[in-house]
């Protein structure tokens, strides 16, 4: 007979306010959470139920909401140490400007830009991260591997969209011709990255979906090849798409249709694809990604600072179509932070045809935590606080000085101020404790950046 199995530790949190963002959207104003190893037990008002047993640690979270973890939905980590260049570009000049240090990017160079972006985030309230990483220049180590170890040794979830490019300048795309990989090398090297990492089990800390760059650094091969390699091998996909006129103005010369259509034309829409983006999207746009249950990753930061313009995230979400939130890469978006992500995206959709109607502060934290988890095919296990789902959530102070005079817990850290984040758990382990990393050094992540960065410009500048 076997052994009885031991008692899962657990953790008590209580009188906390609490917004579950579960499908009735569920808050509370005094309640309390339990969790039992790495999932959530129950939840609810007052205080914890009696008797349990195996309570490791007890928290009183007076003074704080709990909320889901953010989920970061699109990232480009490498560039964590090519931040505040071309801070004047639109975003094919900027890619030209930015394209020839990129492309001397080595395998020290990701690992530490990695653990940079990884950090910034993570000490920020996000607890599942993706980087769609697609540079990879000829004999500069394993790259995905290093991004993948970083992520792991900050104990955050992690999605690893494996990128490719195969349209150099030779083609007439914008890397260099050393920079890109050829079709069947970036195919091969994509499903060598799903063998050797994907896991698919519930509390998976490791996913990979493939991910050629984008229409005008892809041939029309890779992105139909890759989406019938995804499917394959039962992989979520990704890239960019409609994130500028010029793009739009690209697809239509070179393939005589829309972003859109082009990508449905390739097998690069369906419930297993999100893209980054999705700035110029017209009504019969919008209709495809709903129809297909395409997702979005919104990315208003970036969009800003490359004056790509505004997307329509407000008529996507009426439409039914997943949308969720992401950094961008830091070159685009120099904070690195996701939490400023749900301010910035109540905001500048509030620029819009909608107005004061395009979203309220409940949305946009749904766009930051169920709606990432989503457009990463995760909603199963993470994104909201609910029994049987997985501890990804954050605790987040809202009674000192930046928020303390706002009655309303959700108003306080989506209007407000980025509030200070107490505790991040992710699979029921402590991450971050008072606005510090617990399981990484961050004085050493800095320094290492900077010294990284400096000698990315200084073989930049010899080539």
């Amino acid at each position: 007979m076997a052994a009885p199995s031991a008692a899962p530790r657990r953790i008590v949190i209580e009188n906390a306010a609490i917004a579950t963002v579960d499908a009735d959207d569920t808050e509370y104003a005094a309640g309390h959470l339990v969790v039992a190893g790495n999932k959530i037990e129950s939840i609810g008002a007052g205080r914890a139920p009696d008797g349990l047993d195996n309570v490791v640690r007890r928290i009183d979270a007076t003074g704080h909401l709990i909320t889901p973890g953010l989920v970061n939905t699109h990232h480009h980590f490498y560039q964590w140490i090519t931040r505040g260049l071309a801070t004047d570009h639109n975003l094919f000049d900027w890619l030209v400007a930015l394209y020839p240090t990129w492309a001397r990017i080595d395998e020290q160079m990701v690992r530490v830009a990695a653990q940079g972006s990884l950090a910034m985030m993570a000490r920020g309230g996000v607890t599942t991260a993706m980087d769609h990483h697609y540079v990879f220049p000829r004999g500069t180590g394993d790259l995905s591997g290093a991004i993948i170890g970083a992520a792991r040794e900050m104990g955050v979830r992690f999605t690893l969209a494996r990128g490719s490019m195969d349209r150099s300048e030779k083609d007439g795309g914008l890397p260099p011709d050393f920079a890109v990989e050829t079709t069947e090398g970036a195919l091969a090297a994509t499903e060598e990255t799903v063998k050797q990492h994907h896991d698919a089990s519930f509390d998976a800390m490791t996913q990979i979906a493939v991910a050629p760059c984008s229409p005008f650094s892809v041939s029309t091969e890779l992105l139909r090849e890759g989406a019938a390699l995804g499917r394959r091998l039962g992989v979520r996909m990704h890239t960019h798409g409609s994130e500028t006129v010029e793009e739009e103005k690209f697809c239509h010369e070179l393939f005589g249709m829309g972003p859109t259509d082009y990508f449905e034309s390739t097998g690069f829409l369906g419930e297993d694809v999100w893209m980054a983006h999705c700035v110029h999207m017209n009504d019969s746009d919008i209709a495809a990604f709903a129809r297909t249950r395409t997702g979005v990753a919104h990315c208003p930061s970036s969009n800003a600072r490359l004056a790509a313009g505004i997307a329509r995230v407000p008529d996507m979400l009426r439409a039914g179509v997943p949308v969720g939130l992401g950094v961008d890469g830091t070159a685009s978006n120099e904070s690195g932070e996701l939490h400023t992500e749900l301010r910035n995206a109540l905001l500048i959709n509030r620029l819009g045809h909608h107005r004061e109607a395009a979203l309220n502060a409940r949305q946009a934290l749904r766009l930051g935590t169920y709606g990432g988890a989503q457009v990463l095919g995760r909603a199963d296990s993470i994104g909201s606080l609910e029994p049987g789902k997985l501890a990804d959530f954050v605790l987040w102070r809202i009674d000192g000085l930046g928020h303390s005079s706002i009655a309303d817990p959700v108003t306080a850290i989506v209007f407000g101020a980025a509030a200070p984040v107490t505790a991040s758990f992710v699979n029921g382990r402590q991450i971050v404790e008072d606005n510090r990393l617990l399981t990484v050094d961050e004085d050493t992540i800095a320094r290492d950046a900077r010294t990284e960065a400096q000698r990315l410009a200084r073989i930049a500048a010899r080539s």
